[in-house]
């Protein structure tokens, strides 16, 4: 009985089983952005964001499975090689929209324009992608005083096809002028800048804008000496009021993301490149609010 009654006063002190369960990932908030999406106070906090004030409420269990099958809960169109899709938006309200492409491990050559009236096109993008399922892409474009259009041309070959998908992500305006910790980097016309990452950075956000004037720029995503993954042309008619947010996926080691900007020098642009999804073991951090989600407000 003596033995009995010490084997049930151990299991009265052992933790709970549940301690042994894998622990649901860390979120955390970059300084550079706000996530704004609704959180649900009655919600299981399953994903927790902190941001650089301190705990800023639970990410919503829906907006959390949104960010992982945005594929599957939007509509994509599958663009054939040489040819041309358009995404209207007559609503005046839309004022973002967000851009997605992939293929199915082939490479990927696109130019995407923004259409706003007749003969106008504030905003161009020529993308080039070595392996568009291993890296897909992901921008934002601002669409402020609509309505406006947004084009994607499949440069590539009738073999290389791709999925692409265009919806409006988030009901808030073009980009607001607020405080942030994180100082941007002022990167002269025609000069350039690198940001290396370590094996752990498994994506990087870079967000680009000028003070009103327009914006050129080529960003590039290399792994080891001058082996390019992925390439972006830029032009932007107003980088303040069309800033150029994108997230690149940068698996495996020796990423390095480099910015240039093309334009002369009478025309600087501010270059923010951080860390956007990390992994440290059994911890996964994002930076940044959902991709496919409600992004938020664009904070400096």
């Amino acid at each position: 009985m003596k033995f009995y009654g010490s084997i049930l006063a151990l299991c009265a002190i052992l933790p709970s089983s549940s301690a042994f369960y894998a622990q649901a990932p860390k979120t955390t908030v970059s300084p550079l952005f706000g996530y704004s999406g609704g959180n649900d106070p009655g919600a299981p906090p399953a994903v927790r964001a902190v941001g650089p004030g301190g705990p800023a409420g639970a990410v919503s269990p829906a907006e959390a499975q949104r960010a992982k099958d945005i594929w599957e809960t939007s509509s994509p169109v599958l663009v054939q090689g040489s040819t041309l899709r358009t995404w209207s938006f007559p609503n005046p309200q839309v004022e973002r929209v967000q851009v997605l492409m992939k293929t199915e491990g082939r490479p990927l050559h696109a130019n995407i324009e923004l259409w706003q009236g007749p003969d106008n096109t504030p905003q161009k993008l020529g993308v080039y992608i070595e392996d568009g399922s291993v890296r897909p892409f992901c921008a934002v474009i601002e669409t402020p005083r609509g309505p406006n259009a947004v084009a994607v041309y499949n440069t590539g070959n009738l073999e290389f096809p791709f999925s692409a998908c265009v919806e409006a992500a988030g009901p808030k305006g073009p980009v607001a002028k607020g405080t942030s910790k994180m100082t941007p980097r002022t990167i002269q016309g025609g000069a350039l800048h690198t940001y290396p990452f370590a094996p752990q950075v498994q994506s990087v956000q870079v967000l680009l804008k000028t003070d009103g004037r327009p914006l050129n720029a080529r960003i590039e995503l290399l792994q080891g000496p001058n082996n390019i993954k992925q390439v972006m042309e830029l032009y932007t008619e107003d980088g303040l009021e069309r800033p150029f947010y994108c997230i690149i996926e940068s698996p495996g080691s020796g990423n390095v993301v480099r910015v240039l900007n093309t334009a002369p020098m009478e025309f600087p642009l501010s270059a923010c490149v951080e860390p956007y999804l990390v992994e440290n073991g059994p911890e996964v951090t994002i930076s940044e609010g959902l991709p496919g989600g409600n992004i938020g407000e664009l904070r400096w």
